[in-house]
């Protein structure tokens, strides 16, 4: 790229964590960058999964991290490899925003919230001549291969830009911009998609009307959840019309598609998993002096309100013998009746398959276009490893732009951190 011509132009559709560093990457490498989004302001669903405390990834030793990916590991690592967690937190640092590692292992920006950390990042793409189109609705494509928008007016925009990445997230949290209406418009264009379904999801379960009255938003702390084999220690969250929580988002993969197979899943909860069967049988065997059975329970067994109750959802009369008692205690039986809804969901599986892409992420189909994000066919759990993925495919596809256009490393006129390691 000669100094005297005008750099090329790259258009990004999608203002979330993958489109955004996509665009600082190809801003830093001199290119004419602009981010097109549906909404008013990018990073909406960024500034939401920050609510709680943005868990930008995690610390764990990398060969266990990438394990988390499962049948995506493959496409992944080598992806993830070239931006891991310790880059992830550099770049966060460069942008003055410290992190911190939490007791699970979870990596925070010490400020916690995501707010300074996108108020600093959108202030650094500006610098690098990062625009932004807000309120720019894409259409797809025209006959020639141009992006059609709807802009802020309603009046339609065709952009034929060097190159474009597509960034539109999944199909969860819908009103902060991730509507899956980019399944339809690639489907059209010959791109397999793998359906689209609710990942990180909490599920349905046909409560009493005393658990949904007096129950709902209770929960369930220090538990243990089993399902085929596989044991989740952590906490759930009782809902009106069912369960959710971090340990069910572990094991929500396995149980949506065992739903999907046979139409329900039985999910067991272990409510001491501190205490051994052995020690509750003992426990259990004390004299009752008159206690009624949720004073017992609460006494003996340490069992909370909700904790008893859910005994009884699954037992309503309960055991006398002690054996019986503690073997229902660390084994209550949850019959899953469904899987709450996408838009309920934190993240989407399903997608744009790998073998629709090559190893920069551009559409075999459609030379120039790139696939990063929630938009690939990969799923994870919490914990920092949805994050992680959107960040490293973000970047991935930018490479893949710059070796589309012929921009050497050499060109790259700042480092995005020790982090932008070229591949």
């Amino acid at each position: 790229m000669s100094s005297s011509s005008s750099p090329p132009e790259v258009a990004i559709v999608g203002g979330g964590p993958a489109g955004l560093i996509a665009a600082e990457m190809l801003g830093r490498a001199g290119l004419a960058v602009t981010v097109y989004d549906r909404m008013p302001s990018v990073g909406r669903k960024l500034l939401m999964a920050g609510r709680g405390g943005l868990n930008l990834t995690h610390s764990e030793e990398f060969e266990r991290f990438a394990t988390r990916y499962a049948e995506a590991q493959a496409p992944l690592r080598p992806l993830i490899e070239a931006f891991r967690p310790e880059d992830l937190r550099a770049w966060s640092e460069g942008l003055g925003q410290e992190t911190f590692v939490g007791s699970s292992g979870r990596v925070f920006p010490k400020a916690f919230k995501a707010s300074p950390l996108l108020r600093a990042w959108l202030s650094r793409l500006e610098s690098l001549g990062v625009r932004f189109a807000p309120r720019h609705r894409w259409q797809g494509f025209d006959e020639d291969g141009a992006l059609i928008f709807t802009d802020a007016a309603g009046e339609p925009l065709r952009v034929r830009p060097a190159a474009t990445i597509l960034a539109l997230g999944g199909a969860s949290w819908p009103r902060l911009g991730s509507d899956g209406t980019w399944v339809e418009l690639l489907s059209r264009r010959g791109i397999a998609i793998s359906p689209l379904r609710p990942a990180n999801v909490g599920f349905i379960l046909p409560w009493s009307h005393v658990m949904r009255s007096r129950f709902e938003g209770e929960p369930l702390k220090r538990v243990a959840l089993t399902f085929e084999g596989r044991t989740v220690r952590g906490e759930a969250i009782v809902t009106a019309d069912g369960i959710e929580g971090g340990a069910v988002y572990a094991l929500s993969a396995r149980l949506r598609d065992a739903i999907e197979r046979t139409g329900g899943a039985t999910l067991h909860l272990d409510l001491r998993p501190d205490l051994s069967e052995e020690v509750l049988v003992t426990r259990l065997g004390a004299p009752r002096k008159g206690q009624s059975a949720s004073t017992f329970l609460r006494k003996a067994g340490g069992l909370s309100p909700v904790a008893i109750a859910l005994l009884r959802e699954a037992s309503p009369s309960l055991p006398l013998e002690p054996g019986a008692l503690a073997r229902l205690i660390k084994a209550v039986p949850l019959t899953l009746a469904g899987t709450k809804s996408l838009d309920r969901a934190i993240s989407t599986a399903g997608g744009v398959p790998f073998g629709e892409v090559d190893e920069h992420l551009m559409l075999r189909r459609m030379p120039g276009v790139f696939v990063a994000g929630e938009m690939l066919d990969w799923e994870a759990p919490t914990g920092g490893y949805l994050l992680q993925a959107t960040f490293a495919t973000g970047l991935a596809a930018a490479r893949g732009v710059l070796a589309r256009l012929q921009i050497p490393d050499a060109a790259l006129t700042g480092s995005l951190s020790s982090a932008t390691r070229q591949t």
